[in-house]
């Protein structure tokens, strides 16, 4: 399929969407669907011409005639299937999305006042000042051609307001999941506002139970307002057959505090889209992430974090654990503007390759226009320590339990940041599990 037929499909969709709104056609969001769907043709699927996705061929996703989900539809989904989704032991409020459609049927809420937690569907009618305040202002349409077709088709996802001075007692799930037996293309558009002095802590996931392929491309914002403070972690562990797209930006204001964990174990093409402004003083960001893919898989990890004032704090720390012929891409950059004097910046990224095929293309940036400030980087791409493997298997220990020991110990750095227990203990016994599927697909 060419290019040009692939965008004309999409055009094609987003007219029969436009025709099933009912009225909601004059509306400002519609506006800005129309604007979106206009700024994609424009610019078309990228390619490995473009600097930006040099590492990246998303021909499988431009080729391929993905039906955009405008109709909820949760027919032969029972809760045994939505339960296998969980963290078991955790306590919180549910949103579940089904293709990007909430699912009330099977979302859980437990209200806690001056926390709001709702579809973005609902939230345009209840705070419609609230949300087009937000909505689409911190991701650009014209962002990439991802987020342009992403915001063509807004119809549904999380809406989360905590109010000032005000902490949601548990932390909110919500649980993307993609069913059916066709190619569908699911949107999700998630808004997540905490006002001055709030505390928050969302569990992001997203996984599958389709048995065609299928692309998700999800953006996510997050406002965080003075002296706010948010805990986001993200699980990617779409089908193997699955291409997730993945766009999240952090607004942040003076001494607020992020820190984002994003675990990518999923996807036969994962693409994530990370970006933290800090654009006040005082401000501290912490950016986690660990991905482990086998087989053919590929994971795309871009980070920006911008330093717009002075006297503020970043930490990134991204590894990969790459097996069988898999690829990984890392790119992580760091601005520090003329005016972010003081600024302490620092980002790792680490590689394990437990094949001979595996790659890496690793990419750190600093672009840096103030001159007192302390920024490092450093990446570092590598095999298992042969001298550890000898101390442990002189010990008793056999070849594949000392390759796992020495796996998991690396992975652990990264999942040891996620203060969820209950999120923190699943993914313990999900990455075993990843190392064993990744020997035998190896093997």
């Amino acid at each position: 399929m060419k290019e040009t037929q692939s965008i004309e499909w999409y055009k094609s969709r987003f007219d029969l969407f436009e025709k099933s709104l009912n009225g909601e056609s004059k509306t400002p969001l519609h506006a800005l669907r129309k604007q979106a769907i206009q700024t994609f043709a424009g610019m078309g699927f990228p390619s490995t011409h473009e600097e930006e996705w040099r590492f990246t061929n998303v021909l499988p996703i431009a080729r391929t005639e993905f039906t955009p989900a405008f109709e909820y539809s949760a027919k032969g989904l029972r809760q045994a299937d939505i339960d296998k989704f969980t963290f078991g032991g955790l306590n919180c409020t549910r949103l579940v999305f089904i293709n990007g459609h909430l699912a009330d049927e099977f979302s859980t809420h437990d209200p806690q006042p001056g926390v709001t937690i709702a579809g973005l569907k609902s939230a345009l009618a209840s705070h419609p000042e609230l949300v087009s305040r937000h909505l689409a202002k911190y991701v650009k349409v014209d962002e990439n051609a991802f987020t342009a077709l992403s915001t063509a088709f807004i119809h549904d996802g999380a809406f989360v307001h905590v109010e000032e001075n005000i902490e949601a007692t548990n932390p909110i799930h919500l649980l993307f999941i993609v069913t059916g037996d066709q190619k569908v293309a699911v949107s999700p558009r998630n808004l997540i506002i905490a006002e001055r002095g709030s505390k928050v802590s969302i569990v992001e996931s997203y996984v599958s139970l389709a048995t065609a392929p299928y692309l998700t491309n999800a953006v996510t914002e997050f406002v965080v307002d003075e002296n706010a403070a948010i805990e986001h972690d993200k699980l990617q562990d779409e089908s193997i057959e699955g291409f997730h797209i993945g766009t999240i930006h952090f607004q942040q204001s003076r001494t607020s505090n992020v820190v984002s964990n994003a675990i990518n174990l999923g996807a036969a093409i994962a693409r994530n889209n990370i970006t933290a402004v800090l654009n006040g003083e005082g401000i501290e960001s912490t950016l986690n992430g660990l991905s482990l893919a086998t087989g053919t898989q590929h994971v795309d990890n871009h980070t920006t974090i911008d330093h717009a004032k002075p006297h503020c704090a970043s930490h990134e720390l991204y590894k990969s654990i790459l097996d069988g012929k898999s690829k990984g891409v890392f790119n992580g950059k760091i601005f520090v503007r003329k005016d972010a004097q003081k600024t302490d910046a620092k980002q790792t990224n680490k590689t394990l390759l437990l094949s001979d095929d595996a790659t890496i293309d690793t990419k750190p940036q600093l672009e840096i226009f103030a001159d007192d400030v302390k920024c490092t980087h450093g990446a570092t791409v590598g095999h298992l320590d042969e001298e550890q493997k000898f101390y442990l298997r002189s010990r008793g220990i056999g070849e594949e339990e000392a390759n796992d020991l020495l796996t998991f110990a690396f992975a652990s750095d990264v999942i040891n940041r996620v203060h969820v227990d209950a999120l923190r203990e699943q993914l313990d016994t999900m990455i075993h599990a990843r190392l064993q599927r990744g020997r035998t697909l190896a093997g």
